[in-house]
């Protein structure tokens, strides 16, 4: 094939910072739960929230999400660490790579459902202020597998194809891990846009993450030419890509119809503190909106709603 342009691959996994070298991997993980804490603050305190909530839920979210997913990489793929010839304790070497995005957002999910209890804060509503904020982590944190030489697809000479030579192919690929990253920064920015046109609560933002993020996952899952167990001819990860997106689009329906609207608290107030509503305008939202927001909140005995009773008072 005549290559007209390709996108090198890095020569290694590591960053040299002086005498400390960085796992590539590691660093683009990082960076990403950074930017999550950061876009998913800035929501959540839009909806209501108080300023960090989301990094203390994060601090239980996080460490659940990593051993999650690389629970699933290790369950699903067990040819590679266990069998003859096969190093189990390789199952720990988490900086080489190997995190299986279903088990990381379950365990994640579970990790948060706990910091939420604690606080008396409902999930849905946490959910779907981090929903675009998770589509942005994993976007940043797919460039991981570009340090790795993981996670590209076909042969192809495609401008945008990836160089790679790791022992295993040599050529270049279809750069799936930059297709991945792409569609997840397009799921954010749909994510934000659907929720503030529609105002989305009670977990639908957060599903329709899960099933936007599903239906890219599949064809690019098509795509990729590593080594996966199959059944009925598809790869494991394109059936978990179908069912999860199967259960989101009817959670969005079911949910619509039993529970519309956004709820009003996201947050228990605490002494001292003026209530924690979900009415307030997201990130960005324009003067028209905020206005709606004022309008639609409760009224109080004096019939003045609260964000009326706000401005006099200021």
């Amino acid at each position: 094939m005549d290559i007209l342009a390709s996108i090198p691959s890095p020569s290694s996994g590591e960053l040299e910072l002086g005498p400390f070298p960085l796992r590539g991997y590691a660093v683009c993980i990082i960076i990403g739960v950074f930017v999550a804490v950061w876009l998913g603050g800035r929501r959540w305190v839009a909806r209501g929230g108080r300023p960090g909530t989301v990094a203390d839920i994060a601090v239980w979210a996080v460490p659940f999400g990593l051993v999650g997913g690389r629970l699933y990489h290790v369950v699903t793929d067990y040819q590679l660490y266990f069998g003859e010839g096969r190093r189990p304790l390789d199952a720990l070497k988490i900086w080489e790579g190997g995190l299986g995005i279903w088990g990381a957002v379950a365990f994640g999910a579970l990790g948060a459902w706990i910091a939420c209890r604690r606080r008396g804060i409902p999930l849905p509503a946490y959910a779907d202020a981090v929903a675009p904020a998770l589509a942005v982590a994993q976007a940043i944190g797919r460039w991981g597998n570009w340090f790795n030489q993981e996670l590209y697809g076909r042969a192809t000479d495609l401008p945008w194809a990836v160089e790679i030579d790791n022992g295993k192919h040599e050529g270049t690929f279809h750069p799936t891990f930059l297709y991945e990253s792409l569609w997840c920064l397009g799921l954010a920015a749909l994510v934000i846009w659907a929720d503030r046109r529609f105002r989305l609560g009670h977990g639908r933002a957060f599903a329709l993450y899960v099933a936007g993020y599903t239906a890219g996952r599949f064809w690019i899952e098509y795509l990729r030419i590593d080594p996966a167990n199959e059944i009925l001819g598809l790869r494991l990860n394109n059936w978990t890509s179908l069912l999860v997106f199967l259960a989101a689009v009817t959670y969005l329906v079911v949910s619509a119809k039993l529970r519309p609207g956004r709820e009003t608290v996201v947050e228990p107030r605490r002494d001292g503190d003026e209530p924690a509503r979900a009415d307030a305008p997201q990130d960005g939202a324009s003067g028209s909106d905020a206005a709606e927001d004022a309008g639609d909140a409760p009224r109080d005995e004096a019939g003045a709603s609260d964000a009326g009773a706000d401005s006099a008072r200021k």
